[in-house]
């Protein structure tokens, strides 16, 4: 069976949903193709997370935007998201970190971001019960939050549905066909064969092979990170709290059912897709949690689960055109892409359907120089 659009989207996380409906919004007929189920990848796995506390010029415009859709995108879908925003807190120990905060803070304010630098004491009537022992401070801004990333990405994909696209999950792309150096259609694993002038790559941490498919190279690699969900505790602090110590830990509350989500960034990495989970990560969690706030200390661990980060050679995420003429790239997010994904999805949802995106998408492009690494990951 053969069929048309005007774009496919190979993805059903959030960049691929986002981007399908704001294509949709933009009057093009959108199939999105997703090979298992949509958040089965990513995004299903990210603990929710929104902050514009970067250093890079474009991550810092790119997650105003985001935010900016965020705390309308409920009424935009419809049905709740979740949003919240209820800060992101950066702890400082030692004053070379400090140093560090400060030299953000001053790049971030030129951006017009509510963030500073707060003392200790300030640290701990934001977090009550934050042990306070050789804290410097704290990079604060309230403005971060967080959402469900389930309920945004299925509330874009409901609406990609209701404004005439098609969703179609555990259908595989095992070909991408290209005549003189254009994009012509894919091929899935039902034998289908979808014509349109535009493919987005919207696969994750599996950009790279479908890249391969049109002979474009895409440097995304995986490394597995774990995270956990304690039970429902009675409310204590609102921000995400993030040390970032060698040995740190970032976690925060949900607003809604009062558990707390959280993880770490593992120290050597561990590259690859294998999602298993580890007596490390279950038993050093945990202690670096109470060692923040004591009081966590007889609070249960209900589970523990593994998902893959998308890296780009230098943190920053991979967006735009490519060599083959209509294939687009969306990718790379470096453990980001669930806040970028609004911002981004539109982007380029523009990009494509004009030429133009209303924020200009040079830094991200496929073909940048990957030697300036983001200094605030």
């Amino acid at each position: 069976m053969s069929k048309t659009a005007d774009t496919v989207v190979i993805g059903g996380g959030i960049i691929g949903a986002a981007t399908g409906y704001y294509l949709a919004k933009m009057g093009h007929k959108v199939v999105l193709l997703e090979r298992d189920f949509p958040c089965s990848g990513s995004t299903g796995r990210c603990i929710g997370g929104i902050r514009a506390q970067f250093t890079h010029d474009l991550s810092i415009r790119v997650m105003l935007e985001s935010i900016r859709i965020f705390s309308k995108l409920g009424d935009e879908l419809g049905q709740s998201v979740e949003w919240h925003q209820g800060g992101y807190l950066f702890l400082a120990f030692d004053l070379e970190r400090k140093k560090a905060f400060l030299d953000a803070i001053r790049i971030q304010q030129g951006y017009g971001l509510n963030v500073e630098f707060i003392s200790a004491d300030k640290c701990g009537q934001i977090v009550p019960g934050l042990d306070q022992e050789g804290l410097v401070g704290g990079a604060y801004c309230p403005t971060d939050g967080q959402a469900d990333p389930f309920k945004v990405t299925y509330g874009y994909l409901a609406g990609i549905k209701r404004l005439g696209g098609e969703v179609l999950v555990r259908t595989e792309v095992k070909q991408v066909r290209v005549r003189r150096g254009r994009v012509v259609s894919v091929v899935t694993d039902k034998g289908d064969e979808i014509f349109a002038p535009n493919i987005l790559n919207a696969a994750g941490c599996w950009a790279d092979d479908v890249g391969k498919m049109v002979g474009v190279e895409i440097p995304v690699k995986a490394d597995r990170h774990e995270s956990l969900v304690t039970e429902s505790v009675e409310r204590l602090f609102d921000p995400m709290l993030v040390d970032y110590r060698s040995d740190g830990c970032y976690f925060v509350q949900h607003i809604g059912t009062g558990h707390f989500i959280g993880c770490y960034t593992p120290v050597p990495l561990v590259p690859g897709l294998q999602i298993d989970s580890s007596d490390e990560f279950i038993t050093e969690m945990p202690r670096r949690m109470v060692r923040l706030v004591p009081k966590l200390g007889g609070v249960k661990v209900l589970r523990q689960w593994a998902g893959s980060y998308g890296m780009s050679p230098d943190g920053s995420p991979l967006c735009g055109k490519t060599p083959v003429d209509g294939f687009y790239v969306a990718s790379g997010m470096s453990g980001h892409g669930f806040m970028f994904g609004p911002a981004i999805g539109k982007l380029m949802a523009e990009l494509i359907v004009s030429g133009e995106p209303s924020l200009p998408l040079d830094q991200f492009a496929l073909d940048r120089d990957f030697s300036k690494a983001e200094a605030m990951k």
